[in-house]
């Protein structure tokens, strides 16, 4: 089969699907985003790439720990402020204004489901782009803060390293030295991103919600996700005991493989867009055996 059926093929196998379950709860993850120019965390096995990132209690913990974080925030949190939604992201906030899906939820922390137009979004793990003082709760924009690190730590102002997921960058530990981190504006207290660290649980009423949205989902759509992490996987253990159809759009393995029905190994930003278009303009192609479906993909 030719490269170009193969791709259509495979946007009418995904267009079945979400035509025969129109309820369908999407689950997105790191890989949606890497066309964005944000990287990720894993390579196509599931493998983690470079060593473990910050845990949260040690941030909270220790100022050289919170120290090395907003280093490397200072000169990574750039490439999400400046990235822009893909075609993929762009896709689903189509797919959603269609009625065509029953809800999102993401493990990403950069916002760009938001900014491609999507309304019914569930970020698991919270927002790169808003920062909350850890003793008196006071929330600022992400951006405030850069303008702050800027402004005490001149010396690495307009610095290269090499971007990481996330917003973080590769920063040696001998620059750190000297960094200087900025307090909370109203208490002068310590200000932490707001997003679940590494070593961190998803809050329990977030939990709540996400896991209702599963409850009232007919299928899931994992889309760029190798489901590695708990807080992702655990959305398919839930379908697959419910009973309820799952399909994957992603760049190598899942945690999930074994559960998954219908398996498409193709860039988002393609094949998201070509399924959105097939149907708005139908007919929607007949329903697809399952099984077939991971013979072929």
């Amino acid at each position: 089969m030719a490269e170009g059926s193969d791709d259509h093929h495979q946007a009418d196998a995904l267009a079945d699907f979400l035509a025969h379950h129109p309820k369908t709860l999407v689950l997105t993850g790191a890989g949606l985003s890497t066309a964005s120019g944000i990287p990720d965390y894993r390579d196509r096995d599931g493998v983690r790439r470079g060593r473990l990132p910050i845990q949260g209690p040690e941030f909270r913990r220790f100022p050289h720990v919170r120290r090395r974080y907003w280093a490397r925030s200072m000169i990574g949190w750039p490439v999400l402020a400046q990235a822009r939604p893909n075609a993929g992201h762009e896709a689903l906030a189509m797919l959603e204004g269609d009625g065509r899906l029953g809800a999102l939820l993401t493990q990403n922390v950069d916002g760009l489901h938001q900014r491609a137009g999507s309304q019914a979004v569930l970020e698991l793990h919270g927002n790169i782009h808003t920062v909350y003082c850890l003793d008196c709760g006071t929330r600022v924009p992400r951006a405030a803060v850069q303008a702050q690190l800027t402004e005490l730590n001149p010396q690495m102002a307009g610095a290269a390293a090499q971007p990481l997921p996330d917003g973080d960058a590769r920063v040696e530990p001998e620059s750190l030295d000297d960094f200087q981190v900025p307090g909370c504006g109203h208490c002068g207290g310590t200000l932490m991103p707001d997003v679940v660290f590494f070593g961190d649980n998803v809050p329990a009423a977030r939990t709540a919600c996400a896991l209702a949205r599963m409850e009232a989902a007919d299928a899931l759509l994992v889309v760029g996700s190798s489901l590695m992490v708990y807080s992702g996987f655990r959305f398919c253990r839930l379908a697959h005991e419910a009973g309820k159809p799952i399909a994957a759009v992603n760049l190598g393995r899942t945690r999930a493989d074994h559960m998954i029905g219908l398996k498409i190994e193709q860039s988002a930003e393609t094949l998201l867009p070509q399924a959105a278009r097939l149907l708005r303009t139908g007919p929607v192609p007949p329903s697809i055996s399952i099984i077939n479906e991971r013979e072929i993909f």
